[in-house]
């Protein structure tokens, strides 16, 4: 699948910059056109790997390139006010060779939860390929202005994008963890998952066609419909040549004497369906319920001799009954890594406490900030007063 890739704000942009460089260590090909979007200048300096002619920076009128401070509703603001900006570094990427727009986004922040929104529902009154979000959560640790940033921008981006894609730092920070190591891991594993699902179909010269093709068709039907979603995966190693025994033999249940030797069928269905289960049942970047998914794709991705036809099917097969969807699609994706992997998209999620958590707790944060500022107002004018009117303001 061919993506238009804007990052808007910090988050957003180191995303975007880290999907180059994965595409450029895996020879992905699923970036077609990167860009970023920021209103700080400085953030825009930090990436590495977006092209400098696709770094946007908004807002400088109002803002002077230092950012928005956390207010998304300034975020927004600027990102209307400079939509013509941002538009003139899209009409460079030949969207006749895109297959979707994917607008990433940190949710807790200013600029991103604010401008992101803005940005889909323009890019949506534009052009008729899908235009979806990923959105990234912050954690409850960031403070109660990151969390009732990330409920309003929430509310707004998952109406304005064909599908949101969801990322739950809550779910992926270590504790003890440095700021910087622990945003570098959350965004590896962004990409790994997304990488594989959205690579899915690509062929490149001298590599296996898979048996079962997820092409881009596949992706767009399941995100189809609207609404969130989330990803799971899990992987298992294996050996690609010949070797005394270990991981090989621990995913085959044979000799361990290499891929040649023939593997054995019955227990490679089941290890496959055993990571089918661990993908679904693990973390997953938004953690759900899984029963009630309206849509699912499953990828399995490895060396083609471990892409088991019959595990593939009863993974997805399983997939149905736990989902309760009719609407579960799968295939396998060949790779020359020394691993079997299986990521699961599944779109149409409802059940997700986490979210109604979310919006409880930005709730209480905005009740909280509105009591806070009429005290505050209430303290300065007794601060200042002059009780016996004796003094005369300026003006």
């Amino acid at each position: 699948m061919k993506l238009a890739m804007i990052g808007f704000g910090q988050a957003g942009g180191k995303i975007v910059d880290r999907f180059l460089e994965y595409d450029d260590r895996t020879d992905g090909g699923i970036v077609r056109a990167a860009i970023a979007v920021n209103t700080a200048k400085a953030d825009l300096i930090g990436l590495e790997n977006i092209p400098q002619e696709n770094r946007v920076l908004i807002g400088q009128a109002r803002v002077k390139g230092h950012g928005v401070g956390a207010d998304n509703e300034l975020g927004a603001e600027v990102a209307e006010e400079d939509i013509d900006e941002v538009q003139n570094a899209v009409d460079a990427i030949p969207t006749h060779e895109v297959d979707a727009f994917l607008v990433c986004a940190g949710m807790g922040g200013g600029t991103g939860s604010g401008g992101a929104p803005v940005l889909a529902k323009h890019l949506k009154r534009i052009y008729t390929i899908p235009v979806y979000g990923l959105g990234v959560l912050p954690g409850t640790d960031e403070g109660g202005i990151y969390t009732l940033n990330a409920a309003r921008s929430f509310q707004t981006f998952v109406r304005e994008v064909d599908n949101l894609l969801v990322f739950d730092n809550d779910s992926w920070r270590q504790t003890g963890e440095s700021v910087e190591g622990g945003y570098d891991q959350i965004n590896e594993e962004i990409v790994r998952r997304f990488g594989i699902l959205f690579g899915a179909g690509e062929v490149g010269e001298g590599q296996d066609v898979a048996e079962s093709v997820v092409d881009s068709s596949e992706i767009i039907n399941t995100l189809s419909g609207g609404g969130v979603s989330t990803v799971g995966y899990a992987s298992e190693d294996v050996e690609l040549t010949g070797g005394g025994g270990g991981l090989l033999a621990r995913f085959t249940g044979g000799t361990g004497n290499g891929p040649e030797d023939g593997l054995d069928a019955a227990n490679t269905t089941n290890r496959i369906t055993s990571l089918v289960r661990k993908a679904a049942l693990g973390r997953l970047t938004l953690p759900c319920e899984i029963d009630g998914t309206e849509r699912a794709l499953l990828v399995l991705a490895g060396p083609n001799e471990y892409l088991n036809r019959k595990g593939i099917e009863r993974g997805r097969k399983w997939l149905e009954e736990e989902t309760g969807s009719m609407e579960v699609r799968g295939g396998d994706y060949p790779l020359d890594d020394p691993e079997v992997s299986a990521a699961i998209l599944l779109s149409g999620v409802t059940n997700v406490p986490r979210i109604k958590r979310l919006q409880q707790v930005a709730i209480e944060a905005q009740e909280n900030m509105e009591d806070i500022q009429a005290e505050s107002q209430q303290n300065l004018e007794t601060l200042v007063e002059d009780e016996e009117d004796e003094l005369e303001p300026l003006f």
